[in-house]
C-alpha cells in the first residue's frame, strides 16, 4: 500500500488553482503553507498562516472531536484520546452497536474505501494480541480500554477531512482506521468511536507525521461545568506550537512500542503544603480519554488528608458503593488551590478543574486512588483551561493557563 499518509493530490492541485485566483503568492513554509492575501479594493497584504484544525466539544467528561470520513466526506464525532492510538468508527453492518444521533458509516458508500488484507504492511502495525484475520483474510482487530470498553471490526484504509484556520478543508487518503462492527461501552449518543492520538503508529498524529510542519498537536479542553455546546479547537503542526507568556514544559519520557505520552511527577501542593512523590521518571500518563486523575494509594491519601484539612466543609457520602469519593454539598467551592508539580513545570489548579459536579448541588473530587506501583493518569478534567501542546520533534509537553471557552474556532 505504500506510505500511509498521502495527500489527495488532485483536490490539493485543484484548491491550490482556486486559492490562486484570490491570493498574490502562496509559499511552502516547513511543510505547510501561508498565503499572502490581498483585500478586494485594498493594496494592503496581510500574512496568513493556515494551520491545520478541528473543533472540539465537551460532553459527559469526555471531549470529543469533529472531523469528516470517507468520500465523499461524512461527519464524524469521536472521543478524543491521548491514552490509544487506533482510529475507530462504528461501521455498518453492526452486529452489535451502541446508540448514536447519527447515521453509522457505511463503507459501501466511501469511494475511497479499501479494505486492508491480513498480509499487508497496515495489518503488521496492529499488536499481536490486537489482530486477527477473518475467513476471507481481511486484517481484524480487537481494542479494549481500562474502562472495559471494546471494539472489533475490520482494519481498512480511507479519507479523513480535517479543517484549516482560513475555512478550508484537508483531505488525507489512505489513512488506517478501524470499521467497527461490534462495539460496547458507556459511549454517549454524540459519539461514534473513538480517535487516537497516541503515539503508537495508528494514532492520527503518527499517521499525519510531519505533513504539517511537524509532528505536533494542541488542544485546549473547556471545564465540565462549562457549556457542553461550546467548541474549542484542536490544532497540529504547523501554528499548533505553544507559546508566549506564562507556558511551562516538561520532557516527555519515551517508552519503546507504547502508545501514552509518559512525563515526570515530582510532587502535588494543596495550597502552601507540599506532598512529595518519590518514584521513578515517566510516572504519570496524560490521557484526555480519562475524566479522573489517578495516583499511587499513598500520595492520594495524603493529597484527601489534607483536601479535608483546607476546605472548610464537612464531606458528604454521595455513593455509599464508592468510600474513597471526597464529595460535599457545594457547587461554589473557592479552595484549595492545588498545584501539580511536574518536572520543569507547576501547574495551577482551581476548584473547577479538581471538582466535578456530581448530583445536584455535589462537587466531588476529581482524583482517584491506583495501585502502589502502578503508573499513574492524569485525566482530562485537571487538563481543563490549559492550552496543552504536544511536540513529538522536540520530546516536549507544554502547558499555558487558558480561558478555553474563548479559545474557540
Amino acid at each position: 500500500m505504500g506510505y500511509p499518509i498521502l495527500f489527495h493530490l488532485s483536490f490539493l492541485f485543484a484548491s491550490l488553482c482556486i486559492l490562486l485566483i484570490s491570493f498574490s503568492t502562496i509559499e511552502v513554509v516547513n511543510g505547510g503553507f501561508s498565503v499572502n492575501l490581498i483585500r478586494i479594493n485594498s493594496t494592503n497584504v496581510a500574512h496568513l498562516l493556515d494551520t491545520v484544525q478541528s473543533p472540539t466539544i465537551s460532553d459527559n467528561g469526555v471531549h470529543i472531536i469533529e472531523m469528516s470520513l470517507g468520500n465523499p466526506p461524512t461527519k464524524y464525532y469521536g472521543i478524543m484520546d491521548t491514552g490509544s492510538d487506533l482510529i475507530w468508527s462504528q461501521c455498518l453492518p453492526c452486529e452489535d452497536c451502541f446508540p448514536q444521533n447519527y447515521p453509522y458509516f457505511d463503507p459501501k458508500k466511501s469511494s475511497t474505501y479499501t479494505s486492508v488484507y491480513c498480509q499487508e504492511h497496515e495489518c503488521n502495525q496492529l499488536e499481536e494480541r490486537n489482530k486477527g484475520c477473518s475467513s476471507n483474510n481481511q486484517c481484524r482487530y480487537t481494542y479494549s480500554y481500562g474502562d472495559s470498553s471494546i471494539t472489533q471490526g475490520e482494519l481498512a484504509l480511507d479519507t479523513i477531512t480535517l479543517e484549516s484556520s482560513s475555512g478550508g478543508v484537508i483531505p488525507l487518503q489512505y489513512m488506517m482506521f478501524g470499521c467497527g462492527h461490534k462495539n460496547t461501552g458507556n459511549f454517549g449518543k454524540k459519539m461514534m468511536g473513538i480517535v487516537g492520538l497516541g503515539r503508537g503508529p495508528l494514532s492520527l498524529i503518527s499517521q499525519i507525521g510531519s505533513s504539517f510542519g511537524g509532528r505536533r498537536f494542541s488542544h485546549c479542553l473547556i471545564p465540565y461545568s462549562n457549556d457542553n455546546n461550546l467548541p474549542s479547537i484542536m490544532s497540529f503542526g504547523s501554528g499548533s506550537e505553544v507559546v508566549g507568556d506564562g507556558v511551562v514544559s516538561t520532557p516527555l519520557i519515551k517508552e519503546e512500542s507504547k502508545p501514552f505520552y509518559y512525563v515526570t511527577l515530582e510532587g502535588i501542593s494543596v495550597g502552601d503544603t507540599y506532598l512529595s512523590l518519590h518514584s521513578s521518571k515517566g510516572n504519570m500518563i496524560i490521557d484526555s480519554g480519562t475524566t479522573l486523575t489517578f495516583l499511587p494509594q499513598k500520595l492520594y491519601d495524603q493529597l484527601v488528608d489534607e483536601v479535608k484539612k483546607q476546605v472548610p466543609l464537612q464531606p458528604i457520602i454521595d455513593d455509599p458503593k464508592s468510600d474513597d469519593r471526597l464529595c460535599y454539598s457545594s457547587t461554589n467551592l473557592q479552595d484549595p488551590i492545588i498545584t501539580t508539580h511536574f518536572e520543569g513545570a507547576d501547574l495551577q489548579l482551581k476548584p473547577i478543574q479538581t471538582f466535578y459536579p456530581s448530583n445536584v448541588g455535589v462537587s466531588c473530587f476529581a482524583f482517584r486512588s491506583t495501585s502502589k506501583d502502578a503508573v499513574g493518569i492524569y485525566g482530562n478534567l485537571v487538563q481543563t483551561n490549559y492550552l496543552i501542546g504536544f511536540d513529538l520533534e522536540r520530546e516536549v509537553v507544554s502547558f499555558k493557563a487558558t480561558q478555553c471557552n474563548a479559545h474557540h474556532v
